[in-house]
């Protein structure tokens, strides 16, 4: 038998698909098939089309990383990979290795493991397969022409992301666009592909998402499918991306190979960014998108309903849904709510960084560190933790659980202990623990049962606890229940913040105001932008913050050929200037309130903060030239010698 045929017979059992579509969602369960049964049939067409949405490629979902054993985890999984970098700590034994480790492997960003292994991802059996089925789908003479042109060109879109999510990976790869068969007679040289120019590979999938969406739907319902709003926001992100590296690949030259593997010529910036721009532009003017604005009375709950909310939600374009009902359910609640209000003894794994919440700015479109310190020195004394935060970005508190906020109803309790008048410390090594403040006195609760203790796993160590997709619905801090919660691939503000920067490079700082400003003002600030505003520091910061926990900083600090520059590996204090977009920025840095203690004063009780390192922070992150691209394993080079080694390696 074949080996394509093989394929059919495996690819072909059912599967409940990630999405909400009721389609996809009732395929019926299928055994193995002859080739001319599957390819006449709608129904098993569309379940191993199911199959190959299920495998659509996400950085956060590359590796199986379930503290649970045997525990069969979906998206939103890899929740580690958000503390990569600096944007969050990671609150797990296993996982302090992230803030101990200095230089990046070569292979990084691979973001696939086997064996224990991190490996690249260059998964040629999925374009395999989705060749395979662009074939034979194309044979069928009993679909009706719409539904197979709808088939072939979702199947094509799969194809051109597998494409995307290499390219940016590890620079040019070998096209493959149709499903080959080895002969079996000796030397399989003619199997062998070059890689494409770094170029070309984008050139593939702009140009894809032109044709395929000649035969997609228009309608926005569909979230989990391929629709025309998803091919143009995928051109308009690969464009953007190609012109990117265009651009700021100039400052560093040697992130490059003389083949074109690597590196794209500065000549082709404008032509990427004007294709970027143009696609964005026209998703927009088809008004089948909008800014979700459901809970625009309460700007910070707005926010935190976008993530969460699937009953026609206006934003979201493109997503891998979750069901309860059909045992399809995330783990991302269950692993990080407050072990305060834990419905099993679970979470408080993913701590967002003090690096990150200072960068939220003043509702003033200010920058300023959080003011812990009074101007003549001492403390700055609170009586709500809250108030350290007034006055800054709504999206702060929908991105971020802070101290004193509420999740599921109860408020969290994270502080770090007493403080005595004399600067004492009094604190215990658990949650919840319990010491005296007075010789002789009662034992009293010294510490929040979040937290923060120091190298105390599930505690909130960074001071903080993500908010972004957090599921408020009973039973989604459950092992045996979890979460229905959505993962969002695309959304509408990510377009608009897209075209925004495509303007900007264009030198179209009015245009590029007029869509940042959409974004902020559902955000909640008041005063917009001008055109003379409009910096890349300004850029990249609202990125940083509109998008946090989306999966997209490392993806954007590469393209800017910024992660060398931002993640030097030299060891430097907090940034008093989070609005600058080339800061260094290589440690996880916390926050941590502690209550005062000092009878009779009008400041016992009240709060104060002190700026802390973690104790499992013990080395700086070392982003390396030969990490702009990750390593293309050996085993693949030795079985295609026509496969060259990316650079700086």
């Amino acid at each position: 038998m074949k080996k394509s045929l093989l394929y059919i017979c495996l690819v072909i059992l059912a599967c409940n698909a990630g999405c909400n579509d009721k389609d996809f969602l009732n395929v019926a369960p299928t055994n193995v098939l002859q080739n001319d049964q599957l390819w006449n049939d709608e129904g098993l067409i569309l379940s191993v089309l199911a199959d190959l949405y299920d495998r659509y490629p996400d950085r956060q979902t590359d590796v199986n990383n379930s503290p649970i054993p045997s525990m069969v985890v979906q998206t939103i999984d890899n929740w580690g990979e958000f503390a990569r970098f600096d944007e969050a700590f990671a609150s797990e034994n296993g996982q302090y290795w992230r803030h101990g480790a200095s230089d990046y492997p070569y292979v990084f960003p691979g973001m696939i493991v086997k064996g224990g292994a991190e490996v690249t991802y260059w998964d040629y059996a999925y374009i395999r397969e989705l060749n395979i089925f662009i074939a034979k789908c194309g044979t069928s003479v009993k679909l009706k022409q719409e539904v197979k042109d709808r088939f072939i060109a979702e199947a094509r879109y799969l194809r051109a992301v597998v494409y995307f999510e290499e390219v940016k990976r590890v620079g040019g790869v070998p096209l493959v666009l149709q499903p080959m068969e080895y002969d079996y007679k000796g030397d399989p040289a003619y199997l062998q592909h070059a890689r494409a120019k770094e170029s070309e590979i984008y050139d593939f999938v702009i140009s894809e998402m032109d044709t395929v969406k000649k035969y997609l739907p228009s309608s926005p319902i569909s979230k989990t499918r391929a629709t025309v709003g998803l091919a143009l926001a995928t051109k308009a992100r690969a464009a953007l991306y190609a012109g990117s590296i265009a651009k700021h690949g100039v400052t560093t030259p040697q992130v490059s190979l003389p083949g074109g593997e690597v590196g794209i010529p500065l000549a082709k910036a404008n032509e990427y960014y004007t294709i970027a721009l143009n696609a964005a532009k026209e998703l927009i003017s088809s008004g089948s998108y909008s800014l979700y604005k459901k809970n625009s009375d309460n700007l910070t709950q707005n926010f935190i309903s976008l993530f969460i909310d699937k009953g026609a939600n206006p934003e979201v374009i493109f997503a891998k849904d979750f069901k309860l009902q059909s045992g399809r359910v995330q783990p991302w609640t269950l692993w990080s709510q407050p072990r305060s209000n834990a419905e099993e003894q679970q979470g408080g794994r993913l701590n967002p960084s003090l690096n990150l919440v200072q960068s939220f700015e003043l509702l003033d479109n200010t920058f300023a560190p959080l003011n812990i310190n009074a101007a003549g020195g001492g403390y700055m004394y609170y009586s709500d933790p809250l108030d350290l935060f007034a006055n800054r970005d709504p999206r702060l508190a929908a991105t971020v659980m802070l101290p004193g906020s509420d999740f599921k109803d109860k408020k969290l309790d994270i502080w770090a202990g007493y403080i005595r008048k004399n600067g004492e410390i009094v604190t215990g090594d658990n949650f919840g623990a319990k010491a005296k403040l007075e010789p002789g006195g009662p034992d009293v609760q010294v510490v929040g049962y979040d937290g923060p203790v120091n190298n105390l796993e599930f505690s909130a160590q960074s001071g903080f606890i993500v908010r972004k997709y957090m599921d408020p619905t009973v039973g989604s801090g459950r092992i045996g229940t979890q979460s229905e919660v959505w993962w969002i691939r695309y959304r509408y503000a990510e377009v608009l913040l897209n075209a925004a920067e495509a303007a900007f490079e264009l030198a179209q700082p009015d245009v590029a105001a007029g869509y940042i400003n959409q974004v902020r003002e559902r955000a909640g600030f008041k005063i917009p932008l001008k055109a003379t505003d409009i910096t890349f520091d300004r850029i990249v910061h609202e990125r940083k913050v509109e998008l946090a926990f989306e999966g997209h900083e490392f993806w954007d600090m590469k393209r800017w050929r910024l992660a060398h520059k931002v993640w030097n590996g030299v060891k430097t204090n907090l940034t008093t200037n989070p609005g600058k977009s080339d800061e260094s920025s290589t440690r996880v840095f916390a926050l941590w309130p502690y209550k005062v203690y000092d009878p009779g004063s009008p400041n016992n009780g009240k709060y104060i903060f002190k700026q802390v390192l973690p104790g499992a922070v013990t080395s700086t992150h070392g982003f390396r030239l030969g990490n702009y691209y990750a390593a293309i394993n050996d085993d693949i080079r030795s079985n295609n010698p026509k496969i060259v080694k990316n650079p700086n390696q």
